[in-house]
């Protein structure tokens, strides 16, 4: 391990603030063992550190080093888990919601800025996490041309950031859908008077018909197995020429499955689709108009806020123990190097909906 941490510019137990330190000499095995789900396990545990953990994972990542300690046989469980079963299913929608986003509107409030906007911002001509997500929705509602009295469906609310902004600046009315009952508990608060409707369901249970189409860091959440009704669906809510902005993380090769740490931990059947993935299941319904990536405004974005969690932990800490701290910090850390490595990605995609289904199976004339 080593040696191979060496090529990467870190040294075990050395000076620079990305290096380990190692509390617990049974660390090693416990990698070796469990490869990445044994590193973040461990963490949690205490038994080691890293002042600049985003720092490490960065370098970690750029060398390629996850490929000796992702854990043969725990990576293999969870390829395989994705290949065989629809980790995504209706049955299942709800895991993430009752163990992620449900955590607390606390935590969230403490963590993101006022307009409680969980995905990334844009930062291009920010200086704050606050104009940096305001920046990020205007952005999406100027790429689906939002027009006063359009009716727009949201696929994925969260706690009504969007709806909120296209409802009261650009005079849209709003459907948005979350499988959080804490997300729409504020959602429905924040958007009250407006005319946007909130509800709880999965994105398969939607019906009606609208202009336009917005979906905000939901597609990570889809799986492989259900890319195609997903895109099916976007495709009959929308009218014809219907435009549908599509907002997700992106992986930098196609791949099966997640990292065990982050799906046992943090996003349960959760999957990061490439670029290539997305492609193919839009080509039968949508034409791709645009691509914008700017993932390292992720990088950014995570780093806030971890600032704001760390800032406001002596107030949150009489509803969350000192495990959920390091697994917390773990997260978004993690999350914050492998943006800053350039191994995840931030598209967005503006997508025209095409007037009748492509077979699948057509081929050039």
């Amino acid at each position: 391990m080593a040696s191979q941490l060496a090529k990467a510019g870190i040294t075990l137990n050395g000076p620079h603030p990305w290096d380990p330190q190692i509390h617990n000499p049974q660390f090693y095995n416990r990698a070796f063992a469990e490869g990445t789900l044994g590193v973040g396990e461990a963490f949690i545990d205490g038994w080691w550190d890293c002042e600049q953990l985003d720092e490490m994972i960065s370098k970690v990542l750029a060398a390629e080093l996850q490929r000796h300690i992702t854990g043969r046989w725990v990576f293999v469980k969870h390829w395989l888990m994705a290949r065989l079963f629809n980790l995504q299913s209706v049955k299942r929608a709800f895991q993430v919601g009752e163990q992620h986003y449900d955590a607390g509107n606390d935590l969230y409030r403490a963590m993101l800025d006022d307009t409680m906007a969980y995905s990334c911002g844009y930062w291009k001509d920010a200086t704050t996490l606050h104009q940096a997500q305001l920046a990020k929705l205007d952005l999406i509602c100027r790429k689906a041309q939002l027009q006063q009295g359009e009716s727009v469906v949201e696929i994925g609310c969260g706690w009504g950031s969007f709806a909120e902004l296209a409802a009261r600046h650009y005079g849209v009315s709003v459907t948005g859908i979350t499988i959080s009952k804490e997300q729409k508990a504020l959602a429905d608060e924040r958007c009250a008077g407006l005319p946007v409707e909130i509800a709880l369901m999965d994105y398969r249970s939607l019906q009606g018909q609208f202009d336009k189409a917005v979906s905000i860091g939901m597609f990570e959440h889809v799986g492989q197995k259900n890319y195609d009704v997903y895109m099916s669906t976007a495709h009959r809510l929308l009218k014809d020429e219907g435009i549908f902005v599509l907002h997700t993380i992106g992986s930098d090769v196609s791949q099966l499955g997640t990292d065990p740490w982050i799906h046992k931990y943090i996003f349960p059947n959760g999957a990061i689709p490439s670029l290539t993935q997305i492609s193919a299941a839009c080509e039968p319904y949508f034409v791709i108009e645009d691509v914008h990536n700017f993932g390292p405004d992720y990088d950014r974005t995570l780093m806030a806020w971890f600032e704001n969690f760390d800032a406001a932990w002596p107030q949150l800490q009489d509803n969350y123990d000192s495990r959920f701290y390091r697994m917390w910090t773990y997260y978004l850390k993690i999350c914050a190097g492998a943006f800053r490595s350039r191994s995840l990605q931030l598209y967005q995609l503006v997508l025209r909906k095409r007037l009748s289904p492509l077979s699948r199976y057509h081929s050039p004339r």
